[in-house]
């Protein structure tokens, strides 16, 4: 939580680096090597929200682990959301070396086979029509492509997305955003015709309903509300399953697709956290049995090494010859294509969806099965290898506790355990896709311990 205008600001992304604890935990637990780095980099740069001053060093990263410069390992289980395949796969590792020899560079107007062969896997595995492809350098700016190919496939510019979603920070991707940690202060005037509603969430329904068997898809009527109202909205634009994590209710996207039909919306999937067989699916949307007409991808796409991002949109969605909509220096650069296509092959030679899907079905009816015990855990939710659960101070109120929460995030920190803390009060767990069931075991056992300790 951060002082903003007089009022408490809630980072919905992650833990303020800021806190009273953050700065205990630095203090005993910064090490000799450590300590000297962390700051240099608060020296060194521009201080924001989330990020720096920095809570630790890392000095190597493999597998499932990271290492700070004073030799303490922690298992990874946040990663922003890149290390679906472990950090420095090696023949991912391999795979780039040998395209640096090769090709290492691909000025604009010059195409490249790794390039297209990326595109092709892609608009292959995507489902239904989705099947042209624009390479970006980060999600923020993916985000941003689809818009802009929203607005010129349907003449209109306006847009609906979700109070609390997270599209990147530029000002485009903040302007339909919904994380006041992007969009207030300092982030004004946003752009003009991006309308909001209440994102779904079960268990803290803005609506005020107990839960999805009573609550006659509530959020989903007001997503149609919404597009009825302004009457012409160029897209719809959500995370399929909030990387919080929250899951939608059954049927939620069958209506909102729907609805976008008949009100001639686009509806655009940010699976930019989620893809990739994060959530057991290759794609998140998958789960829902519909189809988007735009989905965006990052993070994950390189492979935690390099960074790239794609826009895939169905094939007559290829309208903006005439207009430059991207136009990024590195947008076929051969060498992130490299990353990109070898991580893909990993994912499908390794079974990584299947096994997120196997292994994330343990860790939540584990973890819901401790829940029964431990009665300052109100929700336990998620899907694949991504899951969180929600601490409270009442579960008849479903009152968050945050100070709790923070106290178990650096306990479990102490206990080799890193991970990150959304709303406030959602420990968000999210492994890599390669994690043995065993080390997976280890890191539930941290988080249950630190749980009953802390809240003894």
């Amino acid at each position: 939580m951060a002082e903003k205008g007089g009022r408490q600001l809630r980072h919905t992304e992650g833990e303020s680096n800021t806190s009273q604890a953050r700065l205990a935990w630095i203090d005993k637990n910064a090490g000799a090597k450590s300590r000297p780095l962390l700051k240099r980099d608060a020296d060194a740069f521009l201080h924001q929200s989330l990020s720096s001053p920095c809570v630790a060093t890392i000095a190597k990263a493999d597998g499932i682990w990271i290492e700070d410069t004073d030799g303490r390992r922690f298992m990874d289980f946040h990663g922003n959301s890149v290390h679906h395949i472990g950090y420095a796969h090696p023949r991912l590792t391999a795979a780039i070396k040998r395209q640096i020899d090769g090709l290492s560079f691909s000025p604009r107007r010059f195409t490249n086979e790794v390039s297209v062969e990326l595109a092709e896997t892609l608009g292959a595995i995507a489902p239904g029509d989705l099947s042209k492809v624009l390479f970006t350098t980060g999600g923020s700016d993916a985000n941003e492509v689809a818009l802009r190919i929203a607005r010129a496939a349907t003449g209109r510019f306006k847009t609906v997305s979700f109070w609390d979603a997270f599209h990147g920070a530029g000002f485009g991707a903040a302007s339909v955003g919904g994380e006041a940690t992007f969009r207030s202060h300092i982030a004004g005037p946003l752009l003009p015709g991006s309308e909001h509603v209440a994102p779904f969430n079960c268990y803290h329904c803005a609506y005020g309903h107990s839960g999805p068997q009573s609550c006659g898809l509530a959020c989903a009527k007001m997503v149609e509300f919404a597009l009825e109202r302004e009457g012409d909205v160029a897209a719809v634009i959500a995370e399929p399953m909030r990387a919080v994590p929250t899951v939608p209710p059954p049927g939620y996207w069958r209506a909102v697709r729907e609805a976008c039909n008949r009100h001639g919306a686009l509806l655009i999937m940010d699976e930019i956290p989620t893809g990739l067989g994060k959530t057991g699916r290759m794609f998140a949307f998958e789960h829902d049995d519909f189809v988007p007409d735009i989905v965006t991808l990052g993070k994950s796409l390189g492979g935690g090494i390099l960074p790239i991002a794609a826009v895939i949109a169905r094939r007559d969605l290829d309208v903006c010859g005439d207009f430059a909509i991207g136009h990024y220096t590195h947008e076929k650069n051969p060498v992130t294509a490299r990353a990109a296509l070898t991580t893909l092959e990993i994912i499908r030679d390794e079974g990584l969806v299947e096994r997120s899907a196997e292994l994330g079905q343990h860790a939540l009816a584990r973890l819901s099965e401790f829940a029964e015990t431990a009665p300052v855990i109100g929700d336990v939710r998620g899907r694949g290898l991504m899951f969180g659960v929600e601490i409270v101070a009442d579960r008849e109120t479903r009152q968050p506790d945050p100070e709790l929460a923070e106290k178990i995030y650096y306990h479990c920190l102490d206990a080799g355990l890193s991970f990150k803390i959304s709303a406030g009060n959602v420990l968000t767990l999210s492994p890599p896709l390669v994690i043995s069931r065993g080390d997976l075991d280890k890191a539930l056992t941290i988080v249950e311990t630190a749980i009953q300790e802390c809240s003894a």
